[in-house]
């Protein structure tokens, strides 16, 4: 049996669903994913269990749920309007916990009002909205703890709130039920977050193809209707439909979205192509080999709900300290209460006043505040300085990790190609009489002149680089091109044309000198393009083109293995681009790398220590999601961006050792307030059974544990970042 769930806003939520089912005779095999919110069970014929008592208990515990039947998905939840939003559509406050948080802040502000202008009957007023606010965690408690699940954090919360209530601090048990409120609704948010970017990726292909049909005539279908053997027509500019090979005509493409290549790949006839990389220069006829539900992004979607279902669910630490903490604090309040009058003779009155005062010193108040008051100001600091952490858990791991893994295009490099030598190899037709620097710039002048107007990231390259230079490029004509091969003009009467080395190969006459320069070039990562006459077939000159490192990548990678964390470059370029630059950076790297080999390699890191896969690009999306923290540079794609667990918005290396101190410094942090909550508490706890303290002194040590947390949280707002590398001094004779 297949179900759709709604309203799961963490992994603690799994637990408690698979806890309650497996409960229920007949219920096997329960296997739930948070990502995709989609419940399968097992049920065996005849049992006492039926599909409707599932339905009936998974509501119950304040879950949506709907019967998956294949094609359709027909809901078991009422439903009041025809036209009621998709929850993913819907604005925070137009959700069920959004509409709790407005609905408890009108009636605690109400409350607050009330009480000014009514002081005798405040209490009685705060106590209303405390009754209003709570009764639905302690009726969901009340349902987790018939299914198995009986210390929850929901129970945790209701007994804190209801013992403030019992001995009049209602004003303190109203602001727990609102902050618990609003702490919800953060994690649906959140949670919301993290399953766009699995509806992002599925955007990548595009909705409607062009097909041909035997007599060639064109009509536009849904991509998701193609069929194997399919003709499809492929634009410039287009998004490949779908996943095939080229019957006809030859193109760059832009397989970025796939492999993570930073250069466009010139494709002709037989090669294969993949669904959503995008055409740049020529027209393609291309025969479909998958259907859409078997296509690359389908393949990398699959990837990224598989990586996000493995992910071990790690319940919140208070979530596990209430297994304890509760039981045990309930525990000794009843016999503190019960014990000395009945096996001592005790008055009733002062006991009962004992019990209350401890249970109230034990109200998890400063506990509950300990953890998510800390984080809240890392997130904040984090924010400030364009670090986008998506919530507790990703800011808590990454101080762990040892390694991060850094695809290499547009996280450790720009992203964009840079000319990096040009090369003169002729006076014949140059004006210039030395082989220098006059020589290059004439060179550069005839690559910008021919390159002018093409669309291609080459070519924009090296006309902007002669922009900046101020070259003055001559005007072209008769331009053209040979799509995925050369490009052509006409300058002062010659035909020139340039293209790659295997293009010019065969076109022009290329020395072995040059040969051995054009290798040079490429050993060092280089992408190396060719300047020759067509009509005398003469080398004029090269261009090299690479994706350069980022400035700071350097010293990011230095500050990192400063802190005791290893970097590791993984990246689906060429070998040889790869090896120059993590020689250059002083890292380990693997090339070649598709998105599943990827996958792969940091599936076998991960067996030895945490992981962080730095990306930028939709390939990166299965790694991101399989990685113990997964973290998108800002400049890169939405889905990066939207699967990742962290944003660098500023695209800055040097900001993953900012991150991992700020983990670091926000886990010291948390660890202060829990022996700060505990502590204070431990003290009175003690006070209060022998009658040292009283009531008064309860409640202030309960205020004073929270004001301390607090004030201690707040420290984080003043984190600096990383410390900076300490260089040794330079030794002057």
């Amino acid at each position: 049996m297949k179900y759709h769930i709604e309203g799961m806003d963490c992994a603690s939520c799994i637990g408690k669903i698979e806890t309650a089912l497996k409960r229920m005779p007949g219920v096997s095999d329960v296997e739930l994913n948070f990502a995709t919110e989609t419940l399968e069970l097992s049920l065996t014929p005849g049992a006492p269990t039926q599909a409707s008592d599932i339905e009936k208990t998974i509501k119950s515990l304040g879950f949506g749920i709907s019967a998956n039947t294949g094609q359709q998905t027909v809901s078991a939840i009422d439903i009041d309007s025809d036209n009621q939003m998709a929850p993913q559509d819907k604005r925070w406050w137009q959700t069920q916990k959004g509409k709790q948080v407005v609905g408890l802040g009108i009636l605690m502000g109400s409350a607050y009002a009330l009480s000014l202008l009514f002081p005798a009957y405040g209490i009685w007023v705060f106590a209303i909205a405390v009754i209003v606010g709570v009764f639905p965690f302690a009726r969901k408690a009340l349902a987790l703890a018939k299914t198995g699940s009986f210390f929850s954090i929901e129970t945790l919360m209701s007994v804190a709130v209801l013992g403030a209530l019992i001995i009049g601090e209602a004003e303190e048990a109203a602001a727990v039920v609102f902050l618990f409120s609003i702490g919800e609704l953060f994690e649906s948010i959140a949670a919301d977050r993290a399953r766009a970017g699995i509806r992002a990726l599925a955007s990548l292909v595009p909705k409607t193809a062009i097909l041909l049909d035997t007599q060639g005539g064109q009509r536009d279908v849904p991509a998701a209707s193609l069929q194997v053997n399919d003709l499809v027509l492929v634009r410039p500019g287009d998004r490949v439909s779908a996943d095939g090979s080229i019957v006809q005509g030859a193109s760059s493409l832009d397989d970025s979205p796939v492999t993570g290549e930073s250069v466009p790949v010139a494709k002709t006839m037989g090669d294969n192509v993949f669904a959503g990389s995008i055409n740049i220069d020529g027209v393609l006829q291309v025969r479909v080999e998958k259907t859409a539900a078997d296509n690359t992004i389908a393949k990398i979607i699959e990837l990224v709900e598989q990586a996000q279902a493995s992910k071990a669910p790690t319940a919140r630490f208070i979530e596990k300290f209430s297994r304890y903490y509760t039981p045990a604090v309930m525990a000794i309040a009843a016999l503190i209460i019960i014990v000395p009058p009945l096996a001592m003779g005790g008055d009733w009155g002062t006991w009962l006043y004992r019990g209350l005062a401890l249970l109230l010193i034990a109200c998890p108040c400063a506990l509950v505040l300990s953890t998510p008051a800390a984080i809240a100001s890392g997130l904040a600091v984090g924010a400030r300085r364009g670090l986008l952490i998506k919530g507790g858990s990703a800011l808590e791991t990454i101080g762990k990790v040892k390694t991060v893994a850094f695809d290499k295009t547009g996280t450790l490099t720009e992203g964009k190609p840079r000319v990096t030598d040009i090369v003169a190899f002729t006076q014949e037709y140059l004006s210039s009489q030395d082989q220098g620097s006059q020589g290059q710039d004439e060179v550069l002048a005839l690559f910008a002149s021919v390159e002018t107007g093409s669309s291609h990231p080459l070519a924009e390259a090296i006309v902007s680089h002669a922009e900046a230079a101020k070259i003055v490029i001559p005007v072209a004509s008769k331009a053209s091109a040979t799509a995925g091969k050369a490009v052509h003009a006409t300058i002062a009467g010659r035909a020139l044309a340039i293209g790659s080395p295997v293009y010019a190969a065969d076109e022009a006459s290329i020395s072995a000198e040059q040969q051995a320069q054009i290798e040079a070039l490429q050993n060092e990562g280089k992408t190396v393009s060719v300047l020759f006459d067509e009509q005398s077939r003469e080398v004029l000159g090269l261009v090299a083109l690479r994706d350069e490192l980022r400035d700071d990548a350097h010293e990011g990678v230095a500050q990192l293995k400063a802190m005791g964390v290893r970097s590791v470059m993984l990246t689906g370029d060429n070998r040889l681009t790869a090896q120059a630059l993590a020689s250059n950076l002083d890292v380990e790297w693997e090339a070649e790398l598709l998105p599943e080999d990827k996958l792969r390699l940091l599936n076998e890191m991960k067996n030895n220590s945490k992981i962080a896969m730095v990306g930028d690009g939709i390939n990166d999306a299965p790694a991101l999601a399989t990685a113990d923290v997964g973290i998108a540079m800002g400049g890169g794609t939405d889905v990066a961006i939207e699967t990742a667990d962290i944003a660098l918005l500023k695209s800055r290396v040097t900001d993953m050792a900012h991150l991992i101190a700020l983990s670091r410094a926000t886990m010291t942090n948390i660890h202060q307030n829990v022996i700060f909550a505990l502590g204070l508490k431990g003290v009175f706890l003690i006070t209060t059974v022998f009658g040292i303290t009283g009531l008064w002194i309860a409640v202030l040590a309960d205020a004073g544990a929270t004001v301390l947390v607090t004030l201690n949280a707040l420290r984080l707002l003043r984190f600096k970042g990383a410390p900076p590398l300490v260089t040794a001094p330079k030794v002057v004779k």
